[in-house]
């Protein structure tokens, strides 16, 4: 899923008709297609903000807080420093909005498609109308205080049934969100363009049999790129949910593979032509919609960048609940990522690890978030690249004010991890480890090897002169403990 505004509402006024105070409305029976309409809108939930959160103050930074305290931060300080930097820069938090915001409890199960939740600043006669969709994001993420948002070019605006059409309403929305921007002092952490809702991608974006499909997608990316120029997105991100194949015999796996490479080289050389220097990062996925996608985890991902001479030109933008899908640990393509210096984004969520499936949950998994952290303090960091909140409420849960909680508990479940992922690199407990284990190629031949300067001839002279190996312990068992005794620390 993609993600969506969170600056609309910081603004005091921004209507361009008069209002009467108090008043309020949602009555749009359509999607709001003008940024003079949206101006209107956005004074109207400015007016009556309180009354969607009413529970809901600014989220404040209480370490010494009780368990039932959970509308407070116990671990995440934006201003603390950790391993030579505050959380902040560690983490670059941005809410997704679908996510968060826009799922209304729905599910594929027969007979239970009903959306579960409206909350006062739904449209119930439209579910598509836009103008709700843009306030509530900033009513929750001014209390959370983060300084960066998530978005689509569909978060923007409508499809208004043709490509020139839906240009003139997003520019014209492009143009109300640069001046909201600069009075609210965010920006978009990453923008994307949807080439996955539409039915016109069925069978494909990037990857598409047809001709006009894969073009309309290329023309659909390129209008998302001026977005992303003008609004000054860090990252741009390639989702493909839809770039794969249901039977073998059914595509050109190959041709398709190259077409998408090919759509990467354009998107290269278009951004040189409008100077945009945002890091380009693909995410990759298993499967879901698709049986089988072409940038399925983080190794399948990087083979295509480097067999088509990309790999130097796009990061990775890692879901780590997707390793779940595959039968993997919650980390492994971060570490797999990490290892070829292509991690450059996070997706700060969790799945039920026993279920084969995207469930989007709030992270609150200590030991797989410290996982995760341990590799990201020992690159240096995200460099543009961030951590995106992109877990959703439960079906069950039903109150407004569970959003906030939702991420309170994944921001602050990755504060803890980044202090103990830092006490456990500063201990170097596991660095010795890994440096006494490898130690047989420091010196000598096992140096050589190390190098890539043997052959398979002095292989043998090594077993001849050193005889047969004696394997030893891994001592998994031992490290386990000592992963425990970082993750749950003694009580005071």
């Amino acid at each position: 899923s993609h993600c969506g505004t969170i600056y609309w509402t910081t603004i005091t006024s921004l209507s361009h008709h008069h209002m009467p105070t108090g008043h309020w409305t949602t009555t749009t029976a359509s999607p709001v297609t003008s940024a003079s309409s949206i101006a209107y809108h956005t004074n109207c939930f400015l007016i009556k903000m309180d009354r969607y959160f009413p529970k809901v103050s600014a989220v404040q930074y209480r370490p010494d807080s009780g368990p039932e305290d959970t509308q407070v931060f116990k671990h995440y300080n934006p201003q603390e420093s950790v391993h030579g930097r505050s959380m902040e820069e560690w983490f670059n938090f941005a809410p997704c909005y679908f996510n968060s915001f826009r799922y209304t409890g729905g599910d594929d199960f027969l007979g239970d498609r009903a959306h579960l939740r409206f909350r006062e600043w739904e449209d119930k006669s439209d579910q598509k109308a836009l103008d709700p969709f843009k306030q509530r994001m900033k009513a929750a993420f001014q209390k959370l205080g983060v300084k960066f948002y998530a978005a689509s070019d569909r978060d923007f605006g409508p499809d208004c049934g043709s490509f020139e059409d839906t240009s003139s309403c997003l520019d014209e929305m492009v143009s109300l969100a640069c001046e909201l921007q600069s009075q609210a002092g965010v920006k978009p952490l990453y923008f994307a363009a949807d080439l996955f809702t539409s039915p016109r991608y069925i069978n494909g974006a990037a990857s598409s049999p047809d001709i006009s499909i894969y073009t309309y997608a290329c023309a659909q990316v390129k209008r998302a790129l001026d977005m992303a120029k003008r609004l000054n997105a860090a990252n741009f991100v390639f989702f493909h949910p839809r770039d794969g194949y249901q039977h073998s015999y059914l595509r050109y796996i190959f041709r398709d593979l190259a077409h998408m490479a090919h759509f990467y080289r354009m998107v290269l050389q278009y951004c040189e032509k409008i100077d945009y220097h945002g890091q380009l990062l693909i995410q990759p996925k298993p499967q879901d919609p698709r049986r089988h996608q072409y940038e399925s985890d983080a190794a399948a991902t990087m083979h295509t960048l480097r067999h088509f001479g990309l790999e130097r030109q796009f990061r990775l933008y890692i879901k780590p609940a997707w390793s779940a899908m595959m039968n993997r640990v919650y980390e492994h393509d971060i570490y797999i990522a990490a290892a070829y210096n292509m991690l450059g984004m996070v997706d700060a969520s969790e799945c039920h690890q026993e279920l084969d499936t995207t469930s989007d949950m709030h992270a609150k998994s200590i030991r797989q978030c410290t996982a995760v952290m341990k590799v990201i303090i020992e690159q240096g960091g995200l460099q543009q690249g961030g951590f995106v909140l992109g877990g959703r409420l439960q079906r069950e849960s039903l109150d407004a004010n569970d959003l906030f909680l939702g991420h309170i508990l994944t921001m602050d479940t990755y504060a803890r991890a980044l202090k103990t992922a830092a006490r456990i690199i500063s201990d170097a407990v596991f660095s010795k480890n890994l440096q006494q284990k490898y130690l047989s190629y420091k010196t000598g031949f096992g140096e050589r090897l190390d190098k890539g300067s043997t052959n398979l001839e002095e292989c043998v002279e090594h077993v001849r002169s050193n005889g047969e190996p004696n394997p030893k312990s891994e001592q998994f068992e031992h490290f386990d403990s000592v992963w425990n005794y970082y993750v749950f620390p003694k009580s005071r």
